[in-house]
């Protein structure tokens, strides 16, 4: 869950009128050393449309206001095995390797929460990240108290581990990481080419490299599930996932990945076309896991042949997908015109 206040030793340089009161707040601190530049690191933290690619729990970011110096953020991240969306205000500090934060509508049980990442250079050309919390619970309520402090430790711990990881990948990260797309054009309503997408409790039935789906959504358009695919050399894969449906936009990220992989998100995009069409994006952002494929039983036999791979085995998957999409929805409008 990535968004902070201050460091649990304020620097009074960076203190505005505006600092909320920490009375009754929890105050925890989490720290990693990076063997990687300060500057790479605070460029990671600082741009919040990469967190669905390098911080587990966050499945979607966005800006919604502002600039590089001050702004407002969406963050949509799992939680203790739950899909959770809130605001934050920034502001950053390049010249410092600091961004600070403040959520602006925290979402039950939080009351208030803050923090700040203090990216912090070391001698050896490494730096250390210490990452700021702190927090209130509705009511002062301790069974909310305790969720959210299991929530910020857990999280604090998986997405410092993985920006240290990103950032001493280094300029090995254009090897492994993908971005590719497929589209596919329906004629028919947006809306029920949308649904098919959204309606993941019928793929088994409708989608056959889809064998078995749970979905939960508690907050309406946000989706927390587990599916068992098979792909297309007949192996079947068991993933864990986050989604964020928004008008013409399904936002997806996987959490429990196959071995091959260190990151997987992507979108389901929804565009109307001439003549009634819906043009339909499948489109997917990979990092390779080098260490899972080399302990493949026959592993490929060279980078590019695992870039190969994979790029197969998903869009084969997101193509038969929309194909289907789009059987179901001109069946239904062919039905529609019989019956006229």
């Amino acid at each position: 869950m990535p968004q902070y206040f201050a460091d649990t030793t304020p620097d009074p340089a960076v203190q505005t009128p505006t600092t909320p009161s920490r009375i009754g707040m929890t105050e925890v601190s989490h720290r990693i050393d990076v063997a990687a530049p300060a500057q790479a690191v605070y460029r990671i933290v600082a741009d919040v449309s990469r967190w669905p690619l390098y911080f587990p729990p966050t499945v979607r970011a966005e800006r919604i206001d502002g600039d590089d110096a001050e702004e407002r953020i969406r963050i949509w991240a799992l939680a203790n095995g739950e899909l959770r969306t809130w605001e934050s205000r920034r502001r950053l500090y390049p010249d410092r390797h600091r961004v600070e934060f403040e959520q602006t509508r925290p979402q039950h049980p939080v009351a208030a929460m803050g923090g700040a990442w203090t990216i912090r250079p070391r001698p050896d050309g490494g730096c250390t990240v210490v990452l700021d919390h702190h927090y209130r619970a509705v009511d002062d309520d301790p069974v909310g108290l305790d969720r959210i402090a299991r929530a910020v430790d857990s999280n604090s711990r998986s997405e410092l581990e993985h920006l240290r990881r990103a950032a001493e990948r280094g300029d090995a990260e254009a090897e492994l990481l993908l971005d590719f797309s497929d589209t596919e054009t329906v004629t028919g309503p947006l809306e029920e080419v949308y649904d098919f997408i959204y309606d993941v409790a019928k793929w088994p039935e409708r989608i056959p490299h889809v064998q078995r789906i749970e979905v939960r959504e508690d907050t309406p358009g946000l989706q927390y599930m587990e599916m068992d695919t098979r792909s297309p050399d007949g192996s079947v894969h068991t993933t864990i996932s986050g989604r964020v449906c928004l008008p013409r936009r399904i936002s997806y990220k996987q959490v429990k990945l196959p071995p091959v992989l260190a990151a997987h998100n992507g979108e389901w995009l929804f565009e109307p076309g001439p003549d009634g069409t819906v043009t339909v994006t499948a489109r997917h952002q990979v990092i390779l896991d080098p260490e899972g494929i080399a302990a493949l039983p026959d592993p490929p036999p060279s980078p590019a042949a695992a870039r190969e791979a994979v790029r197969h085995a998903l869009g084969s998957n997101s193509r038969a997908t929309m194909a289907k999409a789009r059987e179901f929805v001109e069946s239904r409008a062919a039905a529609r015109a019989e019956a006229r």
